[in-house]
């Protein structure tokens, strides 16, 4: 039991961090999406020890292991409007694919990247 309260209140900092973002988006007006400036502010955190990882952790891997459930109501979307595929569908297919392969490229790069710099500061 208290493990899951742990993970309702790690998932709801999370949360209240996302809202934060989409407050700053709104406020002045940027044309970053505000679930982005959450994740640029929860990295500053995390990268300044201003937040400590395991006030963040079991909540954030309970939504990585669940990550498949995040992705249905997109996939029924999709369904929802197939016709839009009928036309220049291919095109899309195309954009998606190679905007995926680009952002598993880039994250795997920056994930390499931090790792390296991690062990060159500790070891």
């Amino acid at each position: 039991m208290l493990n899951i309260c742990k993970i309702i209140l790690h998932i709801a900092f999370l949360y209240g961090i996302y809202l934060f973002g989409n407050w700053i988006q709104h406020v002045l007006g940027l044309v970053v999406p505000g679930s982005v400036i959450g994740m640029i502010i929860l990295f500053i955190m995390l990268s300044t020890k201003i937040l400590n990882v395991a006030w963040v952790e079991k909540g954030a891997k309970f939504m990585v292991n669940n990550l498949v459930l995040f992705f249905i109501p997109a996939t029924v979307g999709i369904m929802n409007y197939f016709d839009l595929f009928a036309g220049k569908g291919f095109l899309l297919v195309v954009i998606v694919l190679f905007s995926t392969l680009l952002v598993m490229v880039s994250s795997g790069k920056m994930s390499q990247w931090v790792m390296r710099r991690r062990e060159r500061e500790h070891g």
